[in-house]
């Protein structure tokens, strides 16, 4: 967890519990998607937050011994932020396309709450509203197989998969996903006793049974994303100094770890130039590069701009 996610949480959290007097521990170690562990580490840092000056009438109040006598958390002294957070508007458009993609597969009671949703975030966003394109199929086939997964029943597919003769695999319905601009569907197929994944875009028809289904479990994390599946995407290893942890926030990681001196970061890389480009940005905050030799073209790079510095 990066200290911007926990900055944009506090900030959250104090209008919440200024709403929410005497609130639970648990249920608001719930709300926010976080351990009890977790919420008790921002109570503590909320202690030293406030209004310039430091004195005890300007830092926010928490009373700790009620919170570990009866799990109850009471904030006082922080009026001035009474209201959470505001979206930028590059946060509110993001959340607006991501709604219009969800929304591409989405029917009933849970479309009419995206399109409410997604009515307020262009009132205030005050920009065009993005236009998101997702090979879901028809609406009449999603929507069927939403209505088969809040029913739990056995459905039929006409399906063509690529290349493929058509078929008619009977199927439990587990989920509907969005990946790469397709719709997917996740399933149960009871003749093969294994889990399939279904393109919404090669599904003709749909068909309810009326068989219940059974217990299926869970089904599997979807496939990995483009860029994982390129061939030639590779993992790159940074280690890097502190001043340089905003590189967590900017782009795609795969793994973060604490170190000493700093941090590692795992990241795909399917650009060399790209990966060139950042490590000059980074200059001296870079501390190691694995594989070594990803870092060549940097080190190359640089060398030719001091070595141009030089002959001036």
């Amino acid at each position: 967890m990066t200290s911007a996610e926990q900055v944009a949480r506090l900030l959250a959290l104090v209008p919440y519990l200024q709403s929410h007097p005497d609130a639970e521990l648990g249920t608001t170690a719930e709300v926010f998607g976080i351990s009890t562990d977790q919420l008790l580490e921002d109570l503590n840092v909320l202690w030293y937050c406030g209004l310039p000056g430091g004195m005890p009438g300007d830092l926010i109040e928490i009373d700790m011994d009620t919170v570990a006598a009866s799990g109850k958390i009471r904030l006082s002294n922080a009026e001035y932020l009474a209201r959470p957070m505001r979206f930028t508007p590059d946060e509110a458009m993001s959340l607006v396309v991501a709604l219009r993609a969800v929304r591409e597969l989405a029917g009933g009671h849970v479309g009419e709450g995206i399109d409410s949703a997604l009515a307020k975030l262009e009132r205030a966003t005050g920009a065009p509203s993005p236009h998101v394109a997702v090979a879901g199929g028809s609406e009449a086939v999603r929507e069927r197989l939403t209505d088969a997964v809040a029913a739990k029943v056995v459905v039929e597919l006409d399906y063509t998969g690529a290349g493929l003769a058509p078929s008619r695999p009977r199927v439990a319905p587990a989920q509907l996903i969005v990946r790469d601009g397709f719709g997917y569907l996740q399933a149960w197929s009871l003749e093969r006793g294994a889990w399939r994944t279904y393109r919404l875009d090669r599904i003709g028809a749909v068909r309810v049974t009326g068989e219940p289904v059974g217990d299926i479990g869970e089904p599997p994390a979807f496939g990995p994303g483009w860029l994982e599946q390129r061939p030639d995407a590779a993992e790159v290893t940074l280690r890097l100094a502190p001043e340089a942890a905003w590189i967590a926030e900017y782009h795609p990681i795969r793994a973060l770890r604490q170190v000493r001196g700093g941090i590692e970061v795992d990241l795909l890389v399917a650009d060399a130039a790209w990966l060139r480009s950042l490590l000059l940005r980074l200059g001296r905050s870079v501390q190691a590069v694995v594989p070594a030799e990803a870092g060549a073209g940097a080190r190359e790079a640089a060398a030719e701009a001091l070595a141009a510095y030089g002959a001036e």
